[in-house]
């Protein structure tokens, strides 16, 4: 099997053209080096160096062929080596993230990323969008690192989550609906309003923001629309197809034909965590939670 000192051995020869000088450069003895490339041309049963005492180291043919590759495998195994100890520290590897709308609306995600990319240049990031079930699950199976997600009362025994973004809630409708004329909207507006809502077959989810604010109002919510997601409610409220309680950030998606307006008596508010695993978490992932918790103001 050829040895990376033998090649190291090797390509200092081919770049001296002399033993002596190879040997010095190396910090050897002569006599060790002559053996680690006869060593070398035994393994590979092939002569690399036309040796004479007379006239300066040449290369054979072979002696060619094998020195381009050897200068990229030592290559190679330098980068290797960088790209270990790096990863080691947190500063290459792979993070991979998921988010839910909010995430990018209320510009949670993007502050994330640019807190860590910094000195993180050898690290891949890859991101997705998935709703908030999909994103535990995924985290419990290891298919993503870090979830940028809508938090749960009670995680699974594996699972950590922080909160890392709070914000009010608004009620989106379309421009031309009746109450686009109010500046504000009280509970008891909403009594025989259709809604619209991101709703999951879970027990958890946005629905129970949506019973608080009927209780507030008085009234049960008529769920008219269950989607997948907020763009989704506020591409149907926004065509007239009833109303939406979403994120005060969505409005920053500015979606056309949709109006916002605030509650007058309804004080609700939601969270984004960033969820994570506890244990077997790589150097770069370890390194991506603590700098994103950097931000977070609810430490």
């Amino acid at each position: 099997m050829i040895e990376v000192r033998q090649l190291r051995c090797f390509v200092a020869v081919v770049e001296e053209l002399h033993f002596a000088k190879a040997a010095d450069r190396l910090d050897v003895a002569q006599s060790a080096l002559s053996s680690q490339i006869q060593r070398l041309e035994q393994e590979l049963g092939v002569t690399l160096l036309n040796r004479n005492k007379r006239r300066p180291v040449t290369l054979t043919d072979a002696g060619h062929l094998f020195y381009a590759e050897a200068v990229a495998t030592l290559r190679h195994l330098e980068r290797a080596d960088q790209i270990g100890r790096l990863a080691a520290r947190g500063l290459a590897g792979v993070v991979r993230i998921a988010f839910v709308a909010s995430g990018v609306s209320s510009g949670v995600l993007s502050k994330i990323l640019r807190q860590f990319r910094p000195g993180h240049d050898n690290v891949r990031i890859e991101v997705v969008a998935m709703d908030t079930p999909r994103q535990y699950e995924a985290l419990d199976s290891g298919e993503i690192d870090i979830g940028i997600v809508r938090p749960r009362r009670q995680y699974a025994p594996g699972l950590a989550a922080t909160v890392v973004h709070r914000e009010r809630l608004l009620l989106a409708m379309s421009q031309d609906h009746p109450f686009a004329n109010k500046r504000q909207i009280s509970a008891a507006d909403l009594r025989d309003q259709p809604f619209i809502a991101p709703q999951f077959k879970e027990e958890e989810g946005f629905g129970e923001q949506l019973s608080e604010l009927g209780k507030a109002g008085g009234f049960s919510v008529q769920l008219e629309h269950r989607v997948h997601d907020f763009i989704s409610a506020m591409s149907l409220a926004s065509a007239g197809y009833g109303v939406a309680v979403v994120p005060e950030s969505m409005r920053n998606l500015s979606l056309p034909g949709i109006c916002y307006r605030p509650f007058v008596d309804f004080e609700c508010v939601v969270d984004l965590v960033l969820a994570r695993r506890k244990r077997d978490l790589s150097p770069a992932v370890r390194a991506f939670v603590n700098e994103a918790l950097k931000l977070s103001d609810f430490n």
